[in-house]
């Protein structure tokens, strides 16, 4: 199977009629300086996406200091591509400092977020609309009849959700569907082989409600690239975001920076699952990164997952870990790995108490069920 004919395998978003790659593109990396691509860089990572057949690309207004969308709207104008791309972008961080009205989920920056994010992408709508992260405070009314109203108007034609509890999300799909608002089409959530915490409630939500899932970080931050090495203190030695980060034009290390984004990830049981990946990579003949993308993409409930590139050959590495198959026994030995423990009250659910529960049969099975 080539790229081309993989990427062009569309699935569903959700329950709306959106078909999208299963592949997307991040254009986090569209801008200047840092661990940015640059804008020649950048346009020649567009290109190489349209080219494979990609259609899916997603960014966010706060990414580069809006330069992202600026960038994006910049090609898309080149091309005349824009009929046949899902654009998603998104909202909620603060774009002003000092006015707390700049960011959150209300509908004064909810509106003058897309106003602004519409202007630089140079379209008038948005094919998905993302709350970038829970606020904690804006009630989920106010959330849901707004996003509403943006789709009723044609700037917005499907609606999302990133970075919010289980229990959010399932209250503001519930609510939508019950006061005919526009339901939740996505949800886009942290997932990888060194972060399934997912697993526990948003994965069988998304599944039971009908809304699709989008994985960003599927290589954790690039540690499951393999160019990482463990040093005695568990921190990564390496070139990259993670052994080091630049801050206000300062370049510090990411042990000292307190983003639980990037100091969750140096555990013990992370550099066991990155030892088995390298083994079952170099067993199948595949980089550590394109094994890591495979089993995302891959998992139940997936539509379609989020990659990054600051340079051509990392996106077309990237592209080509959806045109093979993990052999089955290397997958389970994955899976069992990195799975995290059920805690409470899960544990509650799993095999050791269903004879309990059922009279002390083997078992009793739903079908389908998004764990089988």
């Amino acid at each position: 199977m080539t790229i081309n004919d993989a990427l062009a395998r569309y699935h569903l978003l959700g329950r709306t009629g959106l078909r999208v790659s299963p592949i997307a593109l991040g254009a986090m990396t569209f801008g200047e300086g840092g661990w940015h691509a640059g804008e020649d860089t950048a346009r020649s990572i567009f290109l190489r996406y349209l080219e494979a057949g990609g259609n899916f690309i997603d960014t966010a207004d706060i990414y580069a200091g809006g330069r992202s969308e600026d960038l994006l709207g910049t090609f898309i104008q080149e091309t005349g591509t824009r009929d046949r791309l899902v654009i998603s972008t998104k909202f909620t961080v603060a774009t002003t400092p000092g006015d707390p009205n700049s960011g959150g989920n209300g509908r004064k920056n909810i509106l003058a977020s897309l106003d602004a994010s519409l202007r630089r992408l140079r379209t008038d709508y948005v094919d998905l609309y993302w709350l970038h992260m829970w606020d904690a405070i804006t009630p989920a009314e106010e959330v849901m009849s707004t996003l509403d109203t943006l789709v009723r108007s044609g700037k917005v034609r499907a609606i999302g959700l990133s970075n919010v509890p289980a229990w959010y999300a399932a209250k503001a799909h519930l609510l939508a569907q019950a006061r005919g608002w526009e339901p939740v089409a996505a949800l886009q959530l942290e997932y990888s082989l060194a972060e399934r915490s997912i697993e526990r409630e948003h994965l069988p939500a998304a599944a039971e409600l009908g809304i699709g899932v989008i994985p960003w970080s599927p290589l954790a931050n690039g540690l499951l690239t393999g160019k990482y090495a463990r040093q005695q203190t568990a921190q990564p030695q390496g070139i990259g975001r993670l052994a080091e980060m630049e801050t206000d034009g300062t370049l510090e290390r990411t042990r000292t920076s307190g983003n639980p984004t990037f100091t969750k990830l140096f555990t013990d049981n992370t550099w066991r699952t990155i030892d088995l990946l390298s083994d079952v990579a170099h067993e199948i003949g595949r980089s550590p990164a394109q094994v890591a993308l495979n089993w995302v993409t891959r998992r139940p409930g997936v539509v379609s997952t989020l990659v990054g590139a600051t340079r051509v050959q990392q996106l077309d590495d990237n592209l080509r870990a959806i045109d093979f198959e993990i052999p089955h026994a290397l997958a389970e030995r994955l899976e069992e790995a990195s799975r995290p423990l059920p805690g409470y009250p899960y544990y509650f659910f799993g095999a050791a108490t269903q004879p309990m529960i059922n009279g002390g049969t083997a078992a009793v099975y739903a079908t389908p069920s998004w764990s089988e």
